[in-house]
């Protein structure tokens, strides 16, 4: 039981650097935030001017009565 705290231990303390595996991981989920944030902010940008164009028709349409 010992054996196994000893190695628990050990591999708790290891500061070796991180392999490419983790780089992959890290870069992959850094990908994945990048697309979802960049599609978040595309689709409320484009909401923003079509609201913006709507506005601005519904405005051109009420002048023009006069």
């Amino acid at each position: 039981m010992s054996k196994l705290f000893a190695s628990t231990k050990q591999f708790l303390c290891d500061e070796s650097g991180p392999t490419a595996v983790e780089y992959a991981v890290m870069l992959a989920l850094i990908v994945v935030v990048c697309i979802t944030a960049i599609g978040v902010l595309g689709n409320n940008a484009a909401s923003t001017f079509n609201d913006a164009a709507l506005n601005n028709a519904a405005g051109s349409a009420g002048a023009g009565g006069n």
